[in-house]
């Protein structure tokens, strides 16, 4: 049966830390991770913050290194890095325990993250890393997949979820649309381009968690 937590970590603790202090308004969220044997590689967006401040203060933030722009829409960017060691450490954990990261989004105050795991096993298991490791972890739900379903048991976040709706009450799923990108972003507050993301995003966590057994191992 499977159990989905979500949790707060200190962002002390994670990369960017230094970044986000220095830039409050940052925030991060992790698109994919790529593993080798040699370095983990997070693939994540920026947004709500300049490109070129965000890119000055992680280039002296020592948990990260070889960052990269991959892509720009606007104000938000497609980022590569790797990390240091001790965030390799603490991403792999995560990683072994859980079944699916669902969502890992950083602010200068935490870091948000969604795991599903596969059984209570697995959960008891992470659960014994984190308190014998001393690991600041703030739980903040648990639930099962037997209950009744809302946006964060299929892999939503709780952006997602907002954007999903919003869209759909606006009518922008019809046809034809009675709303646009632009107008729905206006409503939320947000640039055109981080609502796109979110509806991207929250249509991925659903199709996982809804329309396949497990997400593709493979690229």
């Amino acid at each position: 049966m499977s159990i989905f937590a979500e949790f707060h970590l200190q962002s002390e603790a994670m990369a960017f830390a230094r970044t986000l202090a220095a830039l409050p308004d940052a925030v991060v969220e992790i698109e994919r991770v790529a593993a080798s044997e040699r370095v983990l590689t997070p693939y994540f967006w920026v947004s709500e913050v300049q490109l070129e401040a965000f890119e000055a203060a992680a280039g002296d933030d020592p948990s990260v290194r070889n960052l990269h722009r991959i892509d720009r829409f606007e104000e938000t960017g497609l980022y590569r890095a790797e990390w240091i060691e001790e965030m390799e450490d603490m991403t792999y954990t995560l990683l072994d325990f859980a079944s699916v990261v669902l969502s890992a989004t950083a602010t200068h105050e935490r870091w948000e993250i969604e795991l599903r795991f596969e059984d209570t096993d697995q959960l008891s298991t992470f659960q014994e890393f984190v308190d014998e490791y001393d690991v600041d972890v703030t739980v903040r739900r648990l639930f099962e997949a037997t209950q009744p379903l809302t946006g964060s048991q299929y892999g939503l976040t709780e952006k997602q979820q907002e954007a999903l709706v919003s869209a759909w009450e606006a009518g922008y799923f019809e046809t034809p649309r009675r709303a646009t990108l632009t107008e729905i972003a206006d409503g939320l507050g947000i640039t055109q381009q981080s609502l796109s993301n979110r509806l991207r995003r929250g249509h991925g966590s659903l199709i996982a968690n809804t329309l396949t057994i497990q997400r593709p191992t493979g690229e």
